[in-house]
């Protein structure tokens, strides 16, 4: 790592939002709310107390892993504009703070979480923080182009983790939830990286865009979006789906290829010069499709609670 003793001689005392910039609030969001999914759609009730604490301990992890990873990417980060105001590069919580801090709420979370819900589950907490700090930060982040699409895994964790905190093992529905969202976080990624290029570049970033060109990351894009649409229609077809799920996936698995149709058939000079509208359009769609999904899900379960759910 590098050495930060000048960023600190004059930097003012962590306030306790830094800390809570450190664990990534916004991808935190996304943790909770997939977790919290397979947690109320698995066929086994849990007590609200029980499922709040496992809530509550997913979404430690989860930031564990963020702080984590900014404690190891502090380097590339003071580089890339849209990281340099993260805590660290910005002189209010120091590296070793950070790691600290990550490794304390790693270990209260899993173990809170296997003393709260069971062992399986407090297990593939401590499993996915690794993979996400590890297996993507340390090793692929910086090694492959391929960065994405396998680190991408430690994203899709968390619907299986609540799944399991319900259950305690694994079933079809909880990989297809997975595969949902792993399966969607290259597109999703790689839309980002077409705008985001030059950032990439400068922290020497293998991203697919840097090391393929951005016409081969569109390219990339409506092959992924194309793959990903099966996955999404297939949970349809389980205990956890019905109609109500499928109409939603029809329509934005359509729109989804639609706007993957339209990146791809960009012309690079035109997309430079409108400042990559339709590329940021369709990454913020990508945001609505992921969560329309699971929230199709949840309108399937609760419509099962009135006996209408399901097929």
């Amino acid at each position: 790592m590098t050495d930060t003793t000048s960023v600190f001689e004059n930097s003012p005392e962590a306030e306790f939002g830094d800390y809570v910039a450190l664990l990534k609030p916004r991808v935190m969001s996304l943790v909770v709310f997939t977790a919290l999914t397979g947690l109320l759609v698995a066929p086994v009730s849990v007590h609200p107390l029980v499922g709040f604490a496992a809530i509550l301990f997913i979404a430690l992890g989860g930031g564990a892993s963020g702080a984590l990873n900014m404690w190891w990417d502090a380097d590339i980060d003071r580089i890339m504009r849209r990281t340099r105001n993260r805590p660290i590069p910005a002189g209010k919580v120091s590296e070793g703070e950070a790691l600290g801090f990550g490794l304390a709420l790693s270990g209260i979370s899993v173990v809170m979480l296997g003393l709260a819900a069971n062992w399986f589950a407090g297990a593939f907490l401590a499993f996915t923080i690794f993979f996400y700090v590890v297996v993507y930060t340390m090793w692929l982040k910086r090694s492959t182009p391929q960065n994405i699409v396998i680190g991408g895994a430690a994203g899709a964790f968390p619907p299986m983790i609540g799944w399991a905190v319900a259950t305690g093992g694994i079933s079809v529905e909880s990989v297809l939830m997975f595969m949902l969202i792993f399966m969607w976080t290259p597109p999703h990624f790689w839309a980002l990286a077409l705008f985001m290029k030059s950032d990439y570049a400068e922290a020497d970033v293998p991203m697919l865009t840097v090391t393929h060109g951005r016409k081969a990351t569109r390219t990339h894009i409506l092959v992924y979006t194309l793959l990903l649409a099966p996955f999404a229609l297939a949970l349809a077809a389980t205990s956890i789906g019905g109609p109500v799920y499928l109409a939603a996936s029809l329509v934005l698995n359509a729109m989804f290829i639609a706007g993957a149709l339209r990146i791809r058939r960009r012309d690079e000079a035109a997309a430079e010069a409108d400042g990559y509208r339709v590329e940021k359009r369709f990454f913020g769609f990508s945001l609505s499709y992921l969560f329309l999904h699971f929230v199709a899900l949840l309108a399937e379960a609760g419509l099962a609670q009135f006996g209408w759910g399901g097929w």
